[in-house]
């Protein structure tokens, strides 16, 4: 078996080609870029059409085809638009095993933390009803959004022209980038410097039952006509499974024939040692930064993205999960449980988390892991710099603050972190942009100060973070929700996974427990495989482009 080769580092001429390549992209696209055009008025029809229940999945695809072939006939006499058809089931499916049984590709999925009421999905039901939104798979473009240039105001009123309160169901799911500034490696290059989607197929999976859903867009200033939409919406029509893939538990697992971190555990306890001077010196502003490292795993056997999401589901208990994956390019997966913001209408949602530490083999253990976490003066003042961060931040957007509770565990299935609970209310709901800019990137996933702290990152890590710590969620018309990209993977095709991880450096950091803590992060994906020891080698290559070849 074949190893794909990390590339050389990137020079100035590499970048230029980047930068053309991501010119490139917002012209040639294969369904609509919504970022293409200078209108940002709304689009003339947002409607929401829902069909007749059906009593399973498979009778669903049918009736969707035909309600299609029947809007086709008697298309809408508007330049602009969006369209969801919907068929309600009665039996509940599983989302994730309705995405593996699909092949087109963009695809993408998203669930919310089932803990947390204020953070959960909801579907619009008849009358007062609704129903919980569990979690949302979906395939194809109805329409893009990708541009090489940092996510913007007029990026995201582009977003918000084809969403609407009377279509809260179409929403744009997708991520934006660590930092936008810092240059684009050949794994993340399909990623530009954000990307969305609102889905052509949506399966949505209810806490009782479940829908499946497709969407049309078109707008003619963007050169995307009616007919092409429907077009290449049929196209994605033609290859949609009405069945279901059902995750059987490997018979052996897969093993690991290579590994390499970046940087490796010598050059990671010298940049850590470098940052701890540079917050130690009098006139430095650097309180605290984020260091990450990007593992690469070489496996026996090919590993599916969406297969991988699945077996991560244990892991997943109050944290998101997501699945992002443009055509020809690898997937971001992960298992977060960092909530950058919530917003359902005016109100506000955040939430600080920092301080790692793992659970306890038992009860009595597990407390006095816990306890010492809560009491830990190094992972205080960690904690502590997140919090007052986020909340001196929102407090310029919104309304009175409340933070509560200010200090408590949240506890995971591997690990447990201190968290606290934010929330107030906006005064318009068009301040959502500032508070995504304001949040993003936080003390957990970069530093502080924030640009001091971005410096360093940029001038001392070694390899591209993309999508890895930047948002990662959704816009909707009455809410939008997003988590930070933490506790993720890249997968490429065949046997390259990207791991990441990070960890929060502050005075009184001990690089090799911070070292521990990296691996305990990663253990969710790595506890998957197993190791064959004699084949291992570590090594690492300076701004490591970890090019990897995508999934199909």
């Amino acid at each position: 078996m074949s190893t794909a080769s990390l590339p050389t580092p990137h020079s100035s001429s590499t970048h230029r080609l980047h930068r053309s390549r991501r010119r490139w992209w917002r012209t040639c696209s294969l369904s609509m870029n919504g970022c293409g055009g200078s209108d940002r008025a709304p689009v003339g029809i947002h409607e929401t059409r829902t069909l007749p229940e059906v009593a399973a999945p498979e009778s669903a695809v049918p009736q969707l085809k035909s309600a299609i072939a029947a809007l086709n006939a008697d298309p809408p006499r508007c330049d602009s638009g969006i369209i969801r058809l919907e068929v309600p089931i009665r039996q509940r499916a599983d989302a994730i095993e309705w995405l593996q049984a699909q092949r087109p590709l963009p695809r993408c999925f998203f669930s919310g933390r089932a803990q947390r009421a204020d953070a959960a999905m909801s579907f619009p039901g008849n009358g007062a009803v609704a129903k919980r939104l569990v979690s949302v798979a979906g395939v194809g473009s109805a329409v893009f959004f990708r541009g090489s240039d940092p996510f913007a105001l007029e990026d995201w009123r582009s977003i918000k022209r084809f969403l609407s309160r009377d279509c809260p169901l179409i929403r744009a799911y997708g991520a934006i980038r660590f930092d936008a500034r810092s240059d684009v490696s050949p794994e993340w290059k399909d990623y530009g410097s954000f990307y969305f989607i609102v889905p052509q197929v949506e399966f949505d999976e209810l806490e009782e039952s479940c829908v499946l859903a497709m969407t049309v867009a078109w707008d003619n200033s963007l050169l995307w006509t009616w007919q092409k939409a429907m077009d290449d919406l049929q196209e994605t029509l033609h290859q949609i499974s009405p069945y279901f893939l059902t995750f059987k538990e490997p018979s052996s697992r897969t093993t690991i024939i290579s590994l390499n971190h970046v940087p490796t555990k010598a050059s990671w306890d010298v940049s850590v040692k470098k940052a701890l001077r540079m917050i130690k010196e009098e006139d430095s502003e650097l309180v605290k930064v984020v260091l990450a490292r990007c593992s690469r795993y070489v496996t026996d056997g090919i590993i599916d993205p969406v297969a991988l999401l699945d077996r991560l589901k244990v892991e997943g208990q109050n944290a998101y999960q997501f699945c992002l994956q443009p055509p020809d390019a690898p997937a971001f997966i992960g298992n977060t449980p960092e909530q950058l913001f919530h917003r359902k209408y005016l109100n506000i949602s955040s939430e600080a988390l920092a301080g790692t530490r793992a659970r306890g083999v038992s009860k009595v253990e597990d407390l006095q892991i816990g306890r010492d976490l809560l009491f830990s003066p190094k992972e205080n003042i960690e904690f502590t710099i997140v919090r007052e961060s986020i909340r001196k931040k929102l407090e310029i957007i919104c309304n009175e603050i409340l933070v509560e509770p200010s200090k408590a565990l949240r506890k995971l299935p591997r690990v447990q972190h201190l968290s606290a609970q934010l929330s107030g209310t906006i005064r318009n709901e068009d301040d959502e942009f500032d508070i995504l800019k304001s949040l993003h990137p936080s003390p957990a996933v970069c530093g502080l100060p924030t640009e001091e702290a971005r410096q360093y990152i940029e001038e001392n890590e070694m390899f591209d973070r993309g999508m890895y710590a930047g948002p990662v969620g959704w816009f909707g018309g009455v809410e939008s929700e997003f988590a930070v990209g933490i506790r993720s993977a890249l997968v490429g095709k065949g046997c390259n996974t990207l791991v990441y991880a990070g960890a929060g450096i502050v005075e009184g950091t001990n690089p090799s427990s911070e070292w521990e803590e990296l691996d305990l992060k990663a253990s969710q994906f790595t506890k998957l495989w197993q190791y064959q020891e004699p084949q291992i080698y570590y090594w690492e290559a300076k701004n490591m482009g970890t090019a990897i070849v995508p999934s199909e």
